[in-house]
């Protein structure tokens, strides 16, 4: 792949300083290939100190284009710093770095050309999910690089290939299944899909494969990412020919090794992890869904929208009793039992009550409160479009519609945990699979392998 012949193991990219050059360099070394993560990607000084990432523009704009500038100055920090650890020339089996991005990332085209301009020859292939990215093909084509869509069906790649790839076929280097029950992080649920009810991954695995032999690419290989954590256990896809070529994407394990850049307290919290901690949600500010540790923050979260009623400015239907709120206790008219339930809250201490695009009310607490409108205030404009902030990357600057206090300030949290390892007050993504941390005896007593001997690891089935 990439124009080498590796080891069919990928490094998942996870954005947010998880995956770094030093991780993704040390993974192609071993022979697989190696994903930096060009999202918001860490830049250092001269003394190779961390720069945090604070803005000083007064305005969202403003802050966007320093959020646009710090991106694009990690990225090519880190595909140096893996270029460099990777050994490239001088290493037959490795050498093989890839980039990750999200399409939904606010400036994606400016950031990908940004990082990809300045490191010619260094990044050999980019991954591309969290949404449509019709451009990531014409955009890697023009700079001799492959593309690497990440896709959750047959259906959205074969919208991907009408509409722009079938133009560029001799860069895609593979096509990502990504299963949607399964992976840590966004999730690629469609609205026909129900997040309660998993599907095997073989029957659409089988269906992509289909659809790509209609299509001439019967040997460009699909890689299987979500849910994989022994080879042994996918003995039947390697070698089937009704998968043809396939390899496995490897996200979360690689959390746990030496040269992740993870906190300490992030590791240890990893070897806890019990089955059914990990919690696929819908508060990103993306609109997708989202795998994550349940902690405190997802809790928090799941306890915001329970105190949650909906009301009207005016008395119609079922809304006939009135509610005050706000400072000038303003009346709104709720359901009689919801007036019971609001007045409970308030008791409770959840005093301040915020108003939701979905015309609905959330009672939190007066510090929860300031917290949020100042998270909001503070946007950079870190996604295309945000519900939480209600920015978007349009000449308006913004969706139109109402922040919604259901949700969260993503960059804050993500930057949080990756340079603060606050693991029980922040997002803490992760795979369904990462409960198996605690009982693979590969990490019994606690043991961290370095990448290289994961990589060997990972190939003895185990």
């Amino acid at each position: 792949m990439s124009g080498r012949e590796v080891l069919p193991i990928v490094e998942g990219g996870k954005g947010i300083s998880v995956s770094n050059g030093e991780s993704s360099g040390a993974w192609a070394a071993a022979g697989g290939i190696g994903t930096f993560s060009g999202v918001n990607a860490d830049s250092y000084d001269a003394d190779g100190n961390h720069i945090a990432q604070i803005y000083k523009g007064r305005t969202r704009q403003e802050r966007h284009e320093e959020l646009i500038a710090y991106a694009i100055k990690g990225g090519v920090t880190q595909a140096k710093t893996a270029y460099e650890m990777s050994g490239d020339s001088s290493n037959k089996y490795g050498g093989r770095i890839h980039m990750n991005v999200l399409w939904e990332m606010g400036g994606a085209e400016r950031i990908l050309h940004g990082i990809l301009e300045q490191t010619k020859g260094m990044v050999h292939g980019v991954t591309c999910g969290a949404g449509m990215p019709y451009k990531i093909a014409e955009i890697c084509a023009s700079y001799g690089v492959y593309y690497y869509p990440i896709v959750s069906s047959a259906r959205a790649f074969n919208a991907l290939w009408k509409r722009a790839y079938h133009k560029f076929s001799e860069w895609l280097g593979a096509v990502v299944y990504e299963d949607p029950w399964l992976a840590g992080g966004h999730n690629g649920l469609s609205n026909v899909e129900d997040p309660l009810k998993p599907e095997a991954p073989f029957p659409r695995v089988k269906a992509l494969r289909d659809l790509m032999n209609t299509l001439g690419l019967g040997e460009t290989p699909i890689i299987m990412a979500g849910g994989v954590w022994f080879l042994r256990e996918w003995k039947d896809w390697i070698g089937n020919p009704e998968l043809g070529p396939v390899g496995f994407q490897f996200g979360t394990r690689p959390l746990m090794t030496k040269e992740s850049p993870i906190s300490d307290a992030w590791k240890k919290r990893l070897l806890t992890l019990k089955k059914g901690d990990i919690y696929l949600n819908h508060f990103s500010p993306t609109g997708f869904y989202s795998s994550a540790v349940k902690n405190p923050f997802l809790l928090e979260l799941t306890a915001r929208s329970e105190r949650q009623i909906p009301y009207s400015l005016e008395a119609v239907g079922e809304h006939t009793a009135e509610l005050p709120i706000g400072p000038r206790s303003r009346g709104v008219f709720v359901a009689p039992h919801d007036k019971e339930r609001a007045q409970a809250w308030i008791a409770a201490g959840f005093t301040e009550a915020m108003r939701t695009p979905d015309s609905t009310l959330i009672f939190v607490d007066e510090p929860r409160k300031r917290e949020i409108l100042a998270d909001q205030v503070a946007c950079m404009g870190c996604l295309s479009a945000c519900h939480f902030s209600n920015w978007a990357g349009n000449e308006a600057g913004t969706t139109g519609r109402k922040p919604d206090p259901r949700s969260f300030c993503i960059q804050k949290t993500l930057q949080n945990i990756s340079h603060d390892g606050d693991v029980e007050n922040s997002l803490m993504f992760a795979g369904h699979n990462a409960y198996r941390f605690a009982s693979d005896p590969f990490y019994a007593n606690g043991f961290i392998p370095t990448v290289k001997q994961l990589v060997e690891r990972i190939t003895t089935g185990d």
